[in-house]
């Protein structure tokens, strides 16, 4: 059996006081031996250099980043420019996703979709990165169909990506499901778990509908029946998230992707319960 494999995601820090509070953060998920971290990225220069900015930190402290480049909104010769400085620091790894474009910008940019993105990586850069891309088990929000999404995700594939995370899910079959539709197409690359710790229930409910990440009924009518009680709602939380990732580590998952919005407790929880 190959070994499975952990990885970390955050996003920059906008103030000195959250970059300060990220390192503490880092040095506590660090002790667990992560594969590597990566580093969110906000399109059309919303956040770029403090992704960048974060990159360089987490290399310099000695581990293993992994900077996420959105394509949307942004042209060839920034992107190249930014591969270069990245091969330049060392980094081995990249996070290639399409990106949301954002409000009140008027341009796609020169590219559309993710696979047009990991084919420009591969022809600038050859083998260098190793490249993740997203996969949606509850299908991306704009998919016109199940299918398509499948076929969607394909062609991120054979334009040379090597692995997948995927969006976060509270439904193992629909993970299991997806990966099942993914082989009978002939994909064989890892698709990695990623999962989002339940902190906040408002923060939740936000995310999840900005995102098309399905929260089940009944997880949400109990998060609801707490109220402003955040203890029950995380203990609760804890317990689910626990559940989900025993099931998918059993049924064949290669590893985990924690969303840790830059805490350290609710991920180190889950993991000590899964006993790793």
């Amino acid at each position: 059996m190959n070994r499975q494999l952990f990885s970390f995601e955050f996003f920059p820090p906008q103030t000195p006081e959250g970059a300060e509070k990220l390192v503490a953060v880092r040095k506590q998920l660090a002790a667990l031996h992560p594969e590597f971290f990566s580093v969110t990225f906000g399109a059309g220069g919303s956040t770029q250099d403090r992704t960048i900015e974060t990159i360089r930190q987490i290399k310099a402290e000695g581990y293993i980043a992994a900077p996420h480049i959105s394509c949307v909104g942004s042209r060839r010769d920034s992107i190249r420019a930014m591969l270069n400085d990245y091969k330049d620091m060392g980094i081995k790894r990249i996070v290639a996703l399409r990106g949301d474009l954002p409000s009140g910008m008027g341009s796609i940019g020169e590219f559309q979709y993710a696979n047009e993105l990991v084919a420009f990586i591969r022809e600038q850069t050859g083998d260098h990165f190793h490249i993740e891309v997203a996969a949606y088990p509850e299908f991306h929000p704009q998919a016109k169909s199940a299918r398509d999404d499948i076929l969607n995700f394909k062609r991120k594939m054979a334009a040379g990506a090597d692995s997948a995370i995927t969006q976060y899910f509270y439904n193992a079959d629909s993970y299991f499901y997806f990966v099942e539709e993914c082989r009978k197409q002939g994909i064989t690359a890892p698709i990695v778990p990623g999962i989002m710790p339940i902190v906040k229930f408002a923060q939740l409910a936000r995310f999840s509908d900005a995102c098309g990440a399905e929260i089940p009924r009944w997880m949400r009518k109990t998060l609801e029946s707490f109220g402003d009680d955040n203890e029950s709602v995380q203990a609760f939380g804890l317990d689910v998230v626990t559940q989900l990732c025993e099931r998918l580590l059993a049924g064949g998952a290669p590893g985990l992707h924690f969303y840790t919005l830059n805490q350290a407790a609710p991920t180190l929880a889950i993991w000590k319960r899964l006993g790793l």
